[in-house]
């Protein structure tokens, strides 16, 4: 039976991954002195290919030694190369011993390199019918492609790779892989030292071999080259070419005196591995492993040198250096009701501490704050906004955001407690949150001052001291725009939105509530009387009981505890029976009753009756903001008593109007955009009705044929399903037709718009390859599961690949128009305000002489915050409520 083997090239990864990590070479040692970047990187390409690949077989190829069959060949081989650092070399060893620990054999052979052992196994790996991946960082490797092998070579780091397949390898390079072993042969190799031919580089070597197509081709045809020096010297130097090819070419046959059978994968040694990482000071492998780093580590992190900042030392402040780290403690989550448990300020070489706020309204900390003289540091910049406002202070100059750019860098990386996202980046000298103030209501702040402002310094410490490789992540992700002229910048409007609040009128909210209890009472009865009695309606088991024991519907589904009755089981289960209806109606009633209701009521501010929602910058993976403490995004508008609940928001002041602009279809417009299909951007550019026009084109409809509302229905779900992958079985649940009907439609589809096609083809293609999917700003989406055995979550990973460039990029188009409309106001000195961002629409509040203005300035500011290659359109409404907005 084939298997899945992994092959890894030793010295490649390791020499990678010592140098991906060579600023960081310092924070790599153990406590014995050792240098541990290179074990660390390795391993860190190891988790992420294991994941991926999960491999029958596996083995790990060494180098023996620099002599080799090739230097007895020619003895400058490889001899240009500057020294192994000792640094690295002194890690060579433990990789064998990490590799033993994993359950990975490892192999190397006296007189060959690593790259024949690999190309031998792989060879024996083809003749058995197997699957193989070589992981590399040599491309030399890439000879060894063949339709069961895949050549991984790394590109950035160590777990960016390039999937070399047989055709990906022909796109590249234009020629097969053994071909390209004849290019080497005549363009020679710098990095190993050989010259090829004199005058032939790679460009020219490749038509050579593409023209003749071998260099035995070449040279058997080499009296009907015209007359040339490229020709005297391909003729003088034969000799060379056929010896370079010699070098050049991986030995499929070196004398392994180990075979397939000897590689199977024995998955990870526990015990063994622990005590490994614990000798390495591995701790972030420790804590995935949740076993303390070691006996030795299991102590405190590093002292940290403080000063208590009073009243009468604020003159150490004047020391500081003008790019400073500053943190205010709220213990709280939501930052508009949190106490203030002290706070922090230093420059890496001073940390001052104080557990009395008062300070930071004095003159001397004042001006740190808000002057621009100052750059600052910190951990969630918008909840330091926040927080200092409500002291009256207005933070300015944030540099650098630590929650904002590590969730930029990996969305996982998002957690709001400092210590453990610190942790995440393998830095331990900060505890968590938790491990200091205790959990949920049993939070509270130490009343020793020794830990308090212990826990204060260390926390302003690992923002100082992760700017760096947090900041080095970003650039070599291409991510800084990303960071300093998207994300930075919109912390300070959202935290403007959130400061201003949005009113509430709780007398509106307790009326329609008393309404809702008259229908849900009047719902109640009605359903009694198709029960025959009366029971509880919200006890799944006693409703489980009526509609299946006693009125005998048919069973859907049931769970260990009895009968189903969630809400996907109601539904199938309608026309059985008129209660079906009801039911469903008293729990979308009663929900909103106790969800939005009574869940609104109590989150308006007392002080101001506004409900000030926070918007969470850094939870979704998509880059789309979410609204918590309440939720203001999720109001359900498609139920009427639903909609009624914005009826109780209301302009903060008499005499202004609610104003909302929100953007038609912007997914679609960015799929229009990034596929580069030419009939999709052509209906938008006319400025058709989408859905219409897709309508027309999958059910094929001449000119004067209406389109009925159902084929409009279909071909809207079929516009939004298609990007999310959606399948033929999905789309006929959605929209109630045969499987057979809605694979014709998808098949139809693609027909009309082949761009989208290709685009759905090769966004999977590239998310297998890089193990991550970017938006048009480069935001990075990385699919864990892209490479799954698991069928049901490789496909979702492809279909998350197919959707996040799209929904992410329109997520990130509508933070510029924020952005940019934020400058908008205050460019044009008016007094409306910003208030929510409702997913694709922005919802302001302006005195109603502004709205006129508005009209024409919000739609100009929102078509214009990105180019695309179709127009981008907004639709503006406005009224006395939120719910009253007309055009």
């Amino acid at each position: 039976m084939a298997e899945k083997m992994l092959l890894i090239d030793g010295n490649s990864i390791a020499f990678r991954a010592f140098f991906a990590m060579h600023n960081q070479i310092d924070k790599f040692t153990n406590q014995n002195g050792l240098h541990t970047a290179a074990i660390y990187g390795f391993k860190l390409m190891l988790d992420h290919v294991l994941a991926n690949y999960q491999p029958d077989k596996a083995l790990v190829a060494f180098d023996a030694g620099k002599q080799t069959f090739r230097t007895e060949m020619y003895a400058d081989y490889k001899g240009g190369r500057a020294k192994t650092p000792t640094e690295l070399t002194e890690q060579l060893p433990y990789l064998h011993e990490m590799m033993h620990a994993c359950g990975i054999k490892t192999y190397q052979l006296a007189n060959y390199e690593a790259d024949d052992i690999i190309g031998t196994l792989a060879r024996l790996g083809d003749q058995a019918g197997d699957e193989t991946l070589i992981v590399t960082g040599d491309r030399d490797l890439t000879q060894l492609v063949t339709d069961n092998t895949t050549v991984a070579v790394t590109i950035k780091g160590v777990t960016q790779t390039e999937m070399y397949t047989p055709a990906h390898f022909q796109e590249k390079f234009g020629v097969t892989p053994t071909q390209f072993i004849d290019m080497k042969a005549l363009m020679g190799d710098s990095s190993d030292n050989y010259p090829g031919v004199t005058g032939i580089g790679e460009k020219t070597a490749q038509k050579l071999i593409q023209e003749y197509g071998s260099l035995d081709g070449l040279y058997e045809n080499i009296d009907q080259m015209r007359k040339s020096k490229r020709k005297e010297n391909l003729v003088n130097e034969e000799k060379i070419a056929r010896e370079c090819k010699d070098l050049a070419t991986i030995r499929r046959d070196a004398p392994l005196t180990i075979g397939l059978d000897d590689l199977k994968y024995q998955g990870v040694q526990t015990e063994e591995l622990i005590k490994f990482y614990q000798e390495m000071n591995f701790k972030s492998f420790l804590s995935k492993m949740n076993v303390a780093p070691s006996t030795e580590e299991a102590t405190d992190a590093k002292e940290i040198a403080y000063t208590e900042l009073t009243a009468d030392n604020l003159d150490l402040l004047a020391d500081l250096d003008h790019h400073v780290t500053f943190q205010l403690e709220m213990p709280n989550e939501n930052y508009h009701l949190s106490t203030f448990a002290g706070f922090v300020i230093g420059d890496g070489q001073k940390w001052l501490v104080s557990r009395d706020e008062s300070l930071l309204q004095t003159a001397p900390v004042k001006k740190i704050l808000t002057s621009d003289q100052y750059t600052k540091d910190v951990f969630n910049a918008k909840a330091q906004i926040v927080g200092l406002h409500r002291l009256g202070i207005d933070l300015n100059y944030v540099a650098f955001d630590l929650l904002l750019a590590s969730y930029l860098v990996d969305p996982s990386d998002n957690s709001n407690d400092l210590g453990e996202l610190a942790h995440a980046h393998d830095y331990y000298d900060v505890k968590s949150d938790e491990e200091v103030y205790g959990k949920g209501v049993k939070r509270a702040i130490p009343t020793d001052d020794q830990v308090f402002f212990t826990h204060l310094a260390q926390k302003a410490r690992a923002i100082h001291e992760l700017r760096a490789p947090v900041y080095a992540q970003l650039k070599e992700h291409e991510q800084m725009p990303l960071y300093e002229d998207i994300e930075l910048p919109l912390t300070y409007v959202l935290a403007k939105m959130e400061i201003a609040g949005i009113k509430v009128n709780a007398q509106t909210l307790k009326e329609m509530g008393s309404k809702l209890k008259e229908r849900l009472a009047e719902i109640e009865q009605v359903i009694y009387q198709e029960a025959g009695t009366e029971f509880n309606i919200n006890s799944t088991k006693q409703l489980g009981e009526i509609l299946f024991d006693k009125m005998k519907l048919p069973v859907i589904k049931k769970t260990r505890t009895g009968y189903s009755t969630a809400v996907a089981v109601l539904e199938k289960l309608q026309g059985y029976s008129p209660i079906i209806g009801h039911i469903l109606e008293y729990r979308q009633i009663a929900k909103l009753q106790s969800t939005y209701i009574e869940g609104l009521l109590k989150v308006i501010h007392s002080s101001d009756q506004k409900i000030h929602t926070r918007y969470l910058q850094t939870l979704t993976a998509t880059g789309r903001l979410s609204s918590v403490d309440p939720n203001l995004q999720n109001i359900p508008v498609r139920l009427e008593e639903g909609r009624q609940i914005r009826r109780a928001f209301v302009p903060s002041e008499p005499g202004w109007k609610i104003f909302s602009s929100d953007y038609s279809q912007i997914e679609l417009r960015v799929l229009a955009h990034i596929t580069g299909d030419k009939n999709l951007q052509q209906d938008f550019i006319d400025g058709k009705d989408i859905h219409e026009s897709t309508a027309r084109r999958i059910f094929h409809l001449l000119p004067g044929e209406a389109v009925t509302p159902d084929m409009r229905r279909h071909a809207k779900a079929v516009n939004f399903g298609i990007v999310y992958g959606i399948s033929d079985y999905g789309l006929s649940q959605s929209i109630h037709v045969t499987r057979k009907q809605a694979h014709e439609f998808i098949e139809s589809y693609f027909e009309e718009f082949p761009g989208v096609k290709k685009y759905v083809t090769e966004i999977v293609k590239s998310a297998h390859e890089k193990g991550y999917v970017e938006t048009l700003t480069h935001r990075r989406r990385y699919l864990d599961d892209i490479h799954s055995k698991n069928f049901a979550k490789r496909s979702f990973a492809e279909r998350t690949a197919m959707n996040t460039p799209i929904q992410g990029s329109a997520a990130d188009i509508i933070k510029i128009a924020m952005i940019n409309m934020d400058k908008m106001l205050r460019a044009h000195n008016l007094k409306a305000r910003m208030l929510l961002q409702i997913h694709d629409e922005l919802v302001f509040e302006a005195p109603a002489a502004e709205i006129p203005t508005l009209e024409k300035l919000v739609p100009q500011v929102m078509d214009s915050a990105f180019k695309l290659d179709v127009p981008l359109k907004v639709e503006s409404k406005y009224g006395d409520t939120w719910y009253d907005l007309k055009k």
